[in-house]
């Protein structure tokens, strides 16, 4: 439910009225991630006016769940000094991916805000390359030593957890900061007082690797299945932490940007409703132009099978059938490629057993479309001469293709995932419109050619 749009009238008549404190209330009634969804859905001039009124705790919580965008507006819409306020209070990590979407010019500006010590994280954490896991990680953690008793690391909980992002995952260090271990906060308040960390390691932590790419991030907590994970350096030096909602955000990136690619498109980094419609354009254009030029091919096998077309007219009445079976097979197995790639269930390894796999299920697919194609030809002539006195043939030259076409459609969409990977490309680029392009052309080959094979002597 958008609970926004529900309550955008109110708050907009509200404003209208100048009925500021009356709109306070009703805003301190909804938690940040409500407040965000609200003031997202106001115009521009209205998103400051709303922002001011919430109390300052609430808006920090509430500035982290906007949008880039939003955010962007505010920054231009408030003072400084509550720009200030707001880029202070809020978490490195979310700070850090405001960064990100504001010019170079502007963040070294935004930076100058800051206090000297979240200035020094903010530039530690801009250092890391763009996409890196560095880039989404927060310093604030709870660190303990091998030695403590629980006594003491239940007081040190006491002293510095307020300021931590989680206190469910306590880390354990060695020698330079080195990671050694990570607690579970059960475990230590379980445990006697008197017992010592070292008593309640496993010595077996699951850390991530600072530089590198934040879709690796995304695999280790599907395959861990975990809340959070420390992320060091590559000496295992402990340098913060990545919590699952950030990681979250990486994987509704990625997913969106493999829909629209898979669509024929280039992704886009921007909301549907707000990207320039110039940007729109070129980005949509490019993939279209590219299938265009893939069809004309298709115009130019027809041209070749011109004289068997001229014989046997009854041909084109299946021309669509065909094409459209090896497209839809294709679509449907690229799909299921790009997907297992996507989780990790095939590997660059695994393509001989998929083509195997594939090369059985395009046969079987195949078989079943050409009957039901064959059928559907001797029905009709059952009852008309629309197919001529070869209506046999003719199904039979319907049904051989779209064997032929389903297991190519097949092949090629299971297939060319694969190539791309290999090549080191984004196996989502093979995305439905190619590879129905690519089969409707070879399609179109194998339909005339078995064809010419059943229909010599008789129809051609």
């Amino acid at each position: 439910m958008n609970i926004g749009r529900l309550i955008q009238p109110e708050v907009t008549e509200l404003i209208e009225q100048r009925q500021f404190a009356l709109l306070r209330e009703l805003l301190e009634e909804w938690g940040p991630e409500d407040a965000a969804e609200i003031i997202g859905d106001l115009e521009e001039h209205e998103q400051a006016v709303v922002f001011r009124l919430l109390p300052r705790e609430l808006a920090a919580d509430t500035f982290e769940h906007l949008e880039a965008e939003t955010q962007k507006n505010l920054l231009q819409g408030l003072l400084k000094d509550e720009v200030a306020s707001l880029l202070n209070e809020m978490s490195p990590d979310d700070r850090t991916a405001l960064f990100e979407e504001l010019p170079g010019a502007v963040v070294k500006e935004l930076l100058t805000l800051l206090a000297p010590m979240e200035r020094a994280v903010a530039q530690k954490l801009l250092g890391y390359p763009e996409g890196s896991i560095g880039r989404l990680m927060t310093p604030d953690y709870i660190a303990v030593r091998t030695e403590w008793t629980v006594d003491r690391v239940l007081d040190h909980i006491r002293r510095v957890g307020s300021d931590s992002e989680t206190l469910d995952v306590l880390y354990v260090l060695g020698d330079r900061g080195r990671l050694v271990d990570e607690l579970r906060l059960r475990d230590v308040l379980l445990a006697q007082p008197e017992a010592t960390v070292s008593s309640l390691m496993d010595d077996s932590p699951v850390a991530l690797f600072a530089n590198d790419l934040q879709e690796e991030a995304v695999s280790v907590f599907r395959k861990y299945d975990c809340f959070v994970l420390p992320v060091v350096d590559k000496d295992g030096i402990l340098l913060g932490i990545v919590t699952a909602d950030d990681v979250l955000d990486v994987a509704e990136e990625e997913a969106t940007e493999d829909i629209q690619k898979f669509g024929g498109m280039e992704a886009i980094e921007e909301p549907y409703l707000r990207i320039p419609l110039p940007a729109m354009i070129r980005k949509r254009a490019g993939w279209l132009i590219v299938l265009l030029v893939g069809e004309m091919l298709t115009a130019s096998a027809l041209a070749f099978f011109e004289g068997e077309i001229q014989k046997a007219v009854v041909l084109t009445l299946f021309l669509p059938l065909i094409i459209s079976s090896g497209g839809n097979t294709g679509s449907q197995a690229a799909t299921l490629m790009i997907r297992a790639m996507a989780l990790d269930e095939v590997t660059l390894g695994d393509w001989w057993r998929v083509m195997r796999r594939e090369l059985a299920t395009g046969i079987a697919l195949g078989c079943i479309l050409g009957l039901i194609g064959f059928l559907r030809i001797a029905a009709w002539s059952a009852f008309s001469n629309v197919y001529g006195e070869h209506w046999l043939l003719v199904g039979a030259t319907v049904s051989i293709a779209l064997v032929g076409v389903v297991l190519l459609g097949t092949l090629a969409g299971s297939m060319l995932p694969f190539l791309l990977r290999l090549f080191r490309f984004d196996p989502a680029t093979s995305s439905a419109p190619f590879v129905a392009t690519l089969v409707d052309v070879t399609g179109i080959v194998i339909y005339f050619t078995v064809a010419y094979l059943v229909l010599h002597g008789t129809l051609l």
